[in-house]
């Protein structure tokens, strides 16, 4: 399986958390609040729409919001593809740091 870069990793994360609520924005804010990072709409639609073609998310309209013209919002929704992507990023993180409580580099550093 490919791995997944940080960002899509990120999203795909977020997609699962917000369940049936993961549409642009709320996905926006949820990274914000969980990283303390902002993400630009460009690269957040950006992203979304590759996760998309590569069968990770799914995306579909909800119902017209009169407030915004009568224009749905666009949500997304984890694929079983994307949850094993998910799944192989989770376990080679194990595989990575597996091997390595000696490391105390962060008490050291007062982190």
């Amino acid at each position: 399986m490919r791995e997944l870069t940080k960002a899509e990793e990120t999203l795909l994360l977020a997609v699962m958390r917000l369940k049936n609520n993961a549409y642009g924005v709320a996905i926006k804010r949820h990274i914000q609040k969980s990283t303390g990072k902002a993400l630009p709409y460009g690269t957040l639609y950006f992203i979304l729409e590759q996760l998309t073609k590569k069968g990770f998310v799914k995306r579909f309209s909800g119902e017209p919001i009169p407030e915004r013209g009568g224009r749905s919002r666009i949500y997304y929704i984890l694929t079983p593809e994307g949850s094993r992507a998910l799944e192989y990023a989770y376990k080679m993180q194990q595989k990575i740091w597996n091997g390595y409580p000696e490391m105390t580099w962060w008490k050291k550093t007062g982190k």
